[in-house]
């Protein structure tokens, strides 16, 4: 272990900004005796017993002054989230308040814990795996209940039990492979169809996984989804629509937008980022002609496109070069303006976006806003099937796959009839995979890309 984790450190562990409960942080070695540097308890014999709460005053003891009043509780290292002596202090919650007792912790003794640091020890200590530090930070993070939900269960084990049965599964057929090699005269031969579908069990197994993949993106990171069309079809009004605000302005003249909007919505637990951007066309502005630059790259890099087309006016040549122009993304065709009589040319249109799925709304009225969103669900949203075990990590997803193709190669040699040992040495080069997988083979530039993402207080 290097020198800086074994110093005691000290951080806020609530979130910035003004709150009714601050809660500062202490672990390392000199837990108790940095807390008693800046906190005095009120009862009179001064001793801290385990797992309750004292009643005391944060003291500033260079100059004799009391700075607030909370409480203090000891965890010892046996029971504590760190696997170390931690000592939480429960004070107001006043960025001010809270700053100044961290400085103070630091004169007695700790330092400034960096990104991460407290998990991190708690993973070197043993208290779990990579998987599940992964979680933890997923789950302060999550931008839906389903997210949270998953992130709670594999914080709990889920992922790494399901992890390390497959890998059980490989050491058992390793020891197959190897006790025919050693001890070919007692008759423990196994047989290529007992070989074959245990290798692929365990490929199923790993499909399933790297499947789920898509869903977890979706739960991590959201949707991108872009709002296009040529100016004034009512792209503004269907972006305030769909997010029920007005959050766009929207006006009778085009080219209203020039720059783009970006807001968040949630459908059935999915994130999903709408973007409102300037109509396509021919630009009356250089700022309007930029607008459109940064919305093409905008919906170039797009998980989806809500195409908008006027339904009460002929279509125009703007309204086909722009389905020409997107015409290898996902999309929905979305006729608004249904509240009007009809006017465009369907046939014409659906001749150049074929099979591309449609909708007609009123983003005036709100009519089929509803069914819009559930359309941008099924269409734009995660095919994979709902499962409790969700990777929402693409380092995860990485390592599956490498897993999964080495067992892919055993496979064919398998089929090709090579030999067992060969099998076996192959089917070998998969364990240090899951081993990286749960971080029981340990790298220092996973172990600080992983980390560095907390924040300081966790």
């Amino acid at each position: 272990m290097n020198q800086s984790l074994q110093d005691t450190i000290i951080a806020i562990s609530t979130p910035p900004g003004a709150g009714g409960i601050g809660i500062i942080r202490i672990s390392g070695p000199e837990a108790l005796e940095v807390a008693r540097g800046i906190f005095s308890l009120k009862e009179s014999s001064q001793e801290i017993f385990p797992r309750r709460m004292h009643f005391g005053y944060l003291v500033d003891r260079e100059v004799g002054e009391t700075l607030d009043v909370g409480y203090l509780c000891y965890f010892p290292s046996a029971i504590s989230y760190t696997r170390e002596e931690v000592v939480e202090i429960y004070l107001h919650g006043s960025p001010v308040l809270l700053a100044e007792a961290v400085r103070m912790g630091i004169r007695a003794g700790a330092r400034q814990a960096n990104p991460g640091e407290f998990t991190l020890r708690a993973y070197l200590n043993g208290r779990f795996d990579i998987i599940q530090a992964e979680a933890i930070n997923d789950l302060i993070r999550a931008c839906s209940l389903d997210q949270a939900k998953i992130s709670f269960r594999q914080l709990e084990g889920s992922l790494s039990k399901k992890i390390a049965g497959l890998r059980e599964k490989i050491v058992d057929l390793l020891v197959l492979l190897e006790t025919a090699l050693e001890f070919p005269e007692e008759e423990h031969e196994v047989s290529g169809d007992q070989l074959r579908e245990a290798v692929s069990t365990v490929i199923t197994h790993l499909d399933n996984l790297i499947r789920s993949y898509e869903r977890g993106r979706a739960l991590m990171e959201g949707l991108t989804i872009a709002i296009v069309g040529r100016t004034n079809v009512g792209k503004s009004t269907l972006f305030n629509a769909l997010l029920e605000e007005d959050r766009a302005i929207v006006a009778p003249f085009p080219g209203t937008t020039r720059d783009f909007i970006r807001e968040n919505i949630q459908v059935d637990g999915v994130l999903m980022k709408l973007i409102d951007m300037a109509g396509f066309g021919q630009a009356t502005h250089p700022v309007e002609e930029e607008g459109m630059a940064r919305g093409q790259k905008l919906a170039e890099n797009a998980d989806g496109l809500l195409v908008v087309l006027d339904a009460s006016v002929r279509e125009n040549q703007e309204d086909l070069e722009i389905l020409d122009r997107f015409s290898g993304k996902k999309k929905i065709l979305v006729f608004n303006k249904s509240d009007l009589p009809p006017a465009a040319d369907r046939e014409k249109i659906f001749s150049k976006a074929p099979g591309a799925p449609f909708i007609e709304v009123s983003a005036l009225t709100g009519y089929n806003i509803d069914r819009l969103r559930k359309s941008m669900l099924e269409i734009f949203g995660p095919k994979a099937e709902k499962q409790d075990e969700v990777i929402l990590h693409g380092r995860q997803k990485i390592l599956l796959e490498r897993a999964r193709e080495v067992l892919q190669k055993a496979q064919i040699m398998l089929e090709e009839g090579f030999g067992e040992e060969l099998i076996a040495e192959t089917i070998r080069e998969s364990l240090p995979l899951f081993g990286q997988l749960t971080g029981e083979i340990r790298s220092q530039e996973v172990l600080e890309q992983i980390f560095n993402t907390f924040c300081i207080g966790k």
